[in-house]
């Protein structure tokens, strides 16, 4: 009987590579990292026997021939770690490598034959065998022709043993039974993708009022005379609601009614009229000149301008006569509105993704492109995309790389509030940053099974939230009784527990007025001006100061990942810990959940994140305060009260490690 030999490939794979991470549906999509923080790698290697095994991870960034060997070390089980920085925001690429050593094989197996006192002479000359099959470059080269040179010296015995010269062969010996990986994609961001903090405002509601106290509609300029509040706040993406013409056709009014009287000024969401559409700005708001210089002098203060990408349309859009193929429209041969049934938005339209014949409709979907194009062509390259959720996938996936192509900077936020797996899925096509169910996780078990599964899952490896505490939609209900003390609390717990985290303007006034039964905004800004006292009294501007300061001052704060929850024994109380081994910076939180009572608590002192003993003692900085002093031992007691001081920051400094 004849029998077909085994495929090559097959063969060749001597090795076993699995779980390679970071990677994303077995890399049908990119995983994330940024530009300048280390990206971690890890695999699971082994092989038959007992040989001992080389492993790396090849990198090479876009558009470079340059490929980057970065070792991989074993931890246990079988498990190979390995860090590398990558400095070049966009495409990368990486596999991993694994081999066995039969240097090292040789090494490890002679030292213990020479120590149980054993013949090595057959193993000496299989090691100058060994070494007549390397080759090597530069310095390695001049390393090796004296290494071949000592191992037919009389000290060959314990120079080929030695530690100088098992480092040397790992890195250059032969590499037998070479096994390789797929590549894999990743894609790397500049460092605000993943740690960033926003601030949402309405440019038309800062107009003030006039002399009748009547609000005025803002303006560009007036935004300007504005950059300096929300930097003293701390915060380094300003973000605006559409910026367009509105429609007037079926415009809203105030809460949203359905008749708006003559002086509403309608949803921004209701884009287009007559003055134009996405690539317009609204009359009352100035001209593309006046944002122009906007973005400049946001730019000059340390701001990134965010837009909301809202791909809606009023009745009154201009393209709704110039491409009519572009639109929905029903079997009677009226246009098409978009509806969440029983929910109704009669100023807005819906947009046509696929033809009849299951085809994109390309013109429109290029018309898009273009806009985002326009728009990052004028300094905006941080975009908040409305519903995406409600377009296709495939939609999504083509269209950021396109605008990835031409400005591989920029940050696409998915503004889903759906399905878990929808989201995600956004996550994967290539949305830099995510809202996420944050507003809906209130409690000490809902906090810390959300953020568990956020830093722990493989969704970490493409899924960056963006930790609102509020948006113009949605007016949390816990928020809308909790009073001032509720809102500072939802304020440190985003900032501190997230890489991005945001807020609403008049977040930090603590409004909170709801429609009757609504998780939304009593005289919504979405339908009306809103004119505000940036310095009314019983703000919380002083807790988002802080915490902003915290977040910028301490290398712990940056990457979510090394979130590790501690325990706090008061279901009431949510403790944490950020801690940067490479920085030794450690911050640790304790924040009371409830608004209405105070709590005596026990805490435990995270000694073991430290390598430290339960009896052992850490300095500490208390963050609000700015006093120091020692804790000894691990356990301790402290008290919260919900209107004096509801939360608390230490700053942890184990011994040997310089304040």
């Amino acid at each position: 009987m004849n029998r077909a030999d085994p495929p090559k490939a097959l063969a060749r794979a001597r090795l076993a590579i699995e779980s390679v991470s970071p990677t994303v549906e077995q890399g049908r999509f990119a995983a994330k990292t940024v530009a300048g923080w280390p990206t971690r790698f890890s695999a699971d290697l082994f092989a038959d026997g007992h040989e001992v095994l080389g492993a790396a991870v090849l990198v090479t960034v876009s558009g470079s021939k340059d490929v980057t060997e970065v070792p991989l070390t074993h931890e246990v089980n079988d498990i190979w770690l390995g860090e590398h920085v990558l400095d070049t925001v966009g495409p990368a690429r990486f596999r991993v490598i694994a081999w066995r050593d039969l240097y090292g094989t040789w090494a490890r197996d002679t030292g213990k034959k020479v120590a149980a006192g054993q013949s090595v002479e057959v193993e000496m000359m299989e090691a100058r065998d060994i070494l007549g099959r390397t080759k090597a470059r530069g310095d390695d080269a001049k390393a090796l022709k004296e290494l071949r040179r000592a191992a037919e010296g009389p000290d060959a015995q314990h120079v080929l043993t030695s530690e100088e010269t098992r480092a040397l062969m790992a890195r250059i010996g032969p590499r037998a039974n070479l096994t390789q990986s797929p590549d894999y994609p990743l894609w790397v961001d500049r460092e605000a993708a993943a740690f960033s903090a926003w601030y949402e405002l309405f440019p038309r509601s800062l107009g003030g009022r006039d002399d009748a106290g009547k609000p005025v509609h803002g303006t560009f300029r007036d935004v300007e005379a504005h950059l300096p509040y929300v930097t003293d706040l701390g915060f380094d993406t300003l973000y605006f609601p559409p910026i367009h013409p509105i429609g007037t056709a079926n415009r809203k009014g105030k809460n949203n009614t359905l008749r708006a009287e003559p002086d509403d000024v309608g949803s921004p969401y209701a884009i287009g009229s007559p003055e134009g559409g996405n690539m317009d700005v609204h009359p009352e708001l100035g001209t593309l000149e006046d944002f122009d210089h906007l973005v400049a002098t946001a730019r000059d203060h340390g701001l990134d301008i965010a837009l909301d990408i809202a791909l809606n349309s009023s009745p009154d859009h201009p393209w709704l006569k110039e491409h009519p193929d572009w639109f929905e429209w029903r079997p009677d041969g009226t246009i098409k509105y978009a509806e969440n049934p029983p929910k109704k938005y009669e100023d807005i339209v819906n947009f046509r993704y696929y033809l009849d014949d299951g085809s994109p409709n390309l013109p429109f979907w290029h018309a898009v492109v273009d806009m985002f194009l326009f728009w990052a062509a004028r300094g905006v390259t941080c975009f908040r995309v409305d519903n995406p959720h409600t377009k296709p996938f495939p939609f999504w996936e083509w269209l950021i790389a396109e605008v990835r192509a031409e400005y591989p900077e920029t940050i696409f936020l998915s503004e889903a509030f759906t399905r878990p797996k929808v989201m995600k899925r956004l996550a994967k096509l290539g949305y830099n940053q995510s809202y996420s169910y944050f507003t809906w996780r209130n409690t000490k078990a809902e906090l810390t099974e959300y953020l568990t599964e956020l830093t722990t899952e493989n969704c970490a490896n493409y899924m960056r939230v963006n930790f609102f505490v509020n948006t113009p939609d949605i007016n949390p209900v816990p928020l809308q009784t909790s009073g001032r003390p509720g809102f500072r609390t939802r304020a440190i717990l985003a900032a501190g527990l997230a890489g991005n985290w945001g807020l609403y303007s008049g977040f930090e006034f603590c409004e909170g007025a709801p429609m009757p039964g609504k998780e939304e905004y009593l005289d919504s800004e979405k339908y009306e001006l809103r004119p505000r006292d940036f310095d009314a009294p019983g703000n919380i501007k002083d807790d988002v100061r802080l915490i902003n300061r915290i977040r910028r001052e301490h290398p712990a704060m940056r990457d979510m990942r090394n979130l590790r929850f501690v325990p706090a024994h008061d279901d009431r109380v949510l403790s944490w810990l950020r801690h940067d081994p490479a920085t030794n910076d450690a911050v640790l939180f304790h924040v009371l959940l409830d608004p209405y009572a105070g709590a005596e608590f026990g805490f435990e002192v995270p000694l073991w994140e430290f390598d430290l003993p339960s009896e052992a003692s850490v300095e500490v900085t208390d963050l609000i305060q700015g006093n120091s002093f020692t804790w000894h031992g691990r356990d301790h007691r402290l008290t919260l009260d919900p209107h004096e001081r509801p939360y608390a920051v230490w700053k942890l400094t184990p011994p040997g490690v310089a304040r």
